[in-house]
């Protein structure tokens, strides 16, 4: 069968809390879903507001290889004509060739938020479809609350669809507005349109009852051949369905080659993209594409895989760009520690004292209060210092942060560091807007002449975890340090009752880690 994918991040996804996507950001996702072969991608409401202006001039100018722009819209409003419509109109000068538009589907919307006769909503309908069909190379009809509607009057929710096919549309798109269709009432529906309505059927679904990609593959399974979603599932309320875990599915476990597989190795890299471009941290926990889906962490699981990965992975994650990963925590076994020293270059034999020994002290520091899944660096440094195959770049010999307070609301933070490096003791001070910020400056003073490659990293997130609330003012903290050279990324942790020593600990590990990767 022939499947094409819409992609609606730009417009869709754009309403999901907390994303607020600049013209530029939009032109860059914009490449991105072209080099990845998405066949449609919704731009927004072309003369809405300045910014879907700018958006429109500004990717007429772009050149695409493959996907085509698409304008969104709605029918047309009740006192006017199809000619005179300011919002068709508007998709008809945006100089795209694809509109897509929504419509009411379900009569409680058509007599509640219209305030208009069923029968005029027909009408709008039909009449909006024609004038794009005149105007446009393709037109799409969004069958808005199409599934709600069927389930409450399927009499005229099918009404709403016959009244599209006779204007000729392309694409007659299910909506799952509310999100709240399961997907067994999704194919039973489906197989009661199509006893009726000939034009192909596409489907878009929205994740209030987490059900949006089951529901987008069912559809798919009863022959609807447009796939709508957004990219990490990024839309209104609990998102919409998530094309990064659709794409795969389709391809891997259905047989439908909707991307080739050069592009489909390039999802991962594209669903990170999109979450720095949105200021979003990225779900590790995503299906396919999150730093955790093929992360291992039982000792038994670990044993499985290194024999054979298929023991507890469903696909091999090079299919769509990611990796394996096995944790070292509490839960690790002697293969995960194999296993990491493999994959670090470190050969032992498993019967070595060394393993037995560091098992025991990563149970012990996590009993009290580490946690090295997102602090992988640290986990590493720990296992090479243990095996006395690597030597430390430089000693810590002291440190002492001053917080000097001179007047009302002004404090200067100052930090003095004492190292050893090459056998020469340095001693320097660093000031900053807090204790972490000036160690940073201070031990940077102290490493950038003998280590230049210093300069290259900065700190990009800074987590702290009170672990025994009950402690009060003495209770133990776990500080998580994220840090990047622009190249790579890394996490570092601390632990300690004393949060400035807990965020030492865990920034001489991130700058060590650096130095480590360096010297590789």
């Amino acid at each position: 069968m022939t499947l094409k994918l819409f992609d609606t991040t730009l417009r869709d996804g754009e309403q999901s809390e907390g994303i607020s996507f600049t013209v530029s950001d939009k032109i860059k996702i914009v490449h991105l879903l072209d080099d990845l072969g998405i066949s449609y991608l919704e731009g927004g409401w072309p003369g809405s507001n300045p910014k879907a202006v700018e958006f429109f001039k500004a990717v007429e100018k772009e050149t695409l290889k493959q996907t085509k722009m698409v304008a969104f819209g709605s029918t047309r409003r009740h006192m006017n004509t199809a000619e005179s419509d300011q919002n068709l109109k508007a998709l008809v000068e945006s100089k795209v060739s694809v509109a897509c538009i929504f419509g009411k589907a379900w009569d409680f919307h058509v007599t509640h938020a219209l305030k208009i006769s069923l029968e005029d909503n027909l009408n709008l309908i039909e009449d909006s479809l024609r004038f794009l069909k005149k105007n446009m190379s393709e037109v799409f009809f969004d069958a808005e609350h199409f599934f709600d509607g069927y389930k409450r009057n399927p009499k005229y929710a099918l009404e709403a669809l016959k009244a599209a096919e006779r204007a000729g549309t392309d694409v007659i798109v299910l909506a799952d507005t509310n999100g709240g269709t399961l997907p067994f009432e999704v194919e039973n529906i489906i197989h009661e349109v199509q006893k009726v309505i000939k034009t192909p059927l596409g489907i878009h679904a929205h994740n209030d009852s987490e059900c949006a990609v089951a529901n987008s593959l069912v559809a798919v399974k009863c022959g609807i051949t447009q796939v709508q979603g957004t990219m990490n599932g990024y839309g209104e309320r609990a998102g919409n369905a998530n094309l990064c875990s659709i794409i795969p599915a389709l391809k891997l476990k259905m047989g439908i080659d909707c991307l080739s597989d050069l592009n489909l190795s390039k999802l991962t890299d594209v669903s990170h993209h999109i979450s720095e471009i949105a200021n979003l941290p990225h779900n590790h926990h995503f299906a396919y594409v999150g730093k955790s889906a093929f992360a291992h962490k039982g000792g038994i699981h670990v044993s499985a895989i290194s024999k054979h990965p298929e023991t507890y992975e469903h696909i091999q994650p090079e299919r769509v760009g990611n990796v394996q990963r096995v944790l070292v925590s509490e839960l690790s076994g002697i293969s995960n520690l194999l296993y990491k020293a493999q994959e670090l270059g470190i050969e032992l034999d498993k019967n070595d004292p060394i393993f037995k020994k560091l098992l025991v002290d990563i149970k012990e520091m996590e009993q009290a209060g580490y946690q090295f899944e997102e602090g992988e660096a640290s986990s590493e440094l720990m296992l090479r210092r243990a095996t006395k195959q690597y030597q430390p770049f430089f000693n810590l010999l002291a440190f002492r942060v001053i917080n000097d307070n001179q007047g009302k609301d002004k404090f200067v933070i100052e930090a003095t560091v004492k190292l050893e490096v090459d056998g020469t003791v340095v001693h320097t001070a660093g000031e900053g807007n807090g204790p972490v910020s000036a160690l940073d400056h201070a031990f940077r003073k102290a490493l950038l002449s003998k280590y230049p490659e210093i300069a290259s990293i900065h700190l990009t997130d800074y987590k702290v975890r009170v672990l025994n609330s009950s402690g009060g003012a003495n209770a133990k903290v776990r500080v998580i340090i994220e840090t990047t050279d622009d190249k790579d990324t890394w996490g570092t942790v601390g632990v300690s009752e004393n949060i400035i020593e807990a965020s030492w600990n865990a920034l001489v590990d991130s700058m060590e880690y650096k130095l480590l990767k360096g010297s590789k």
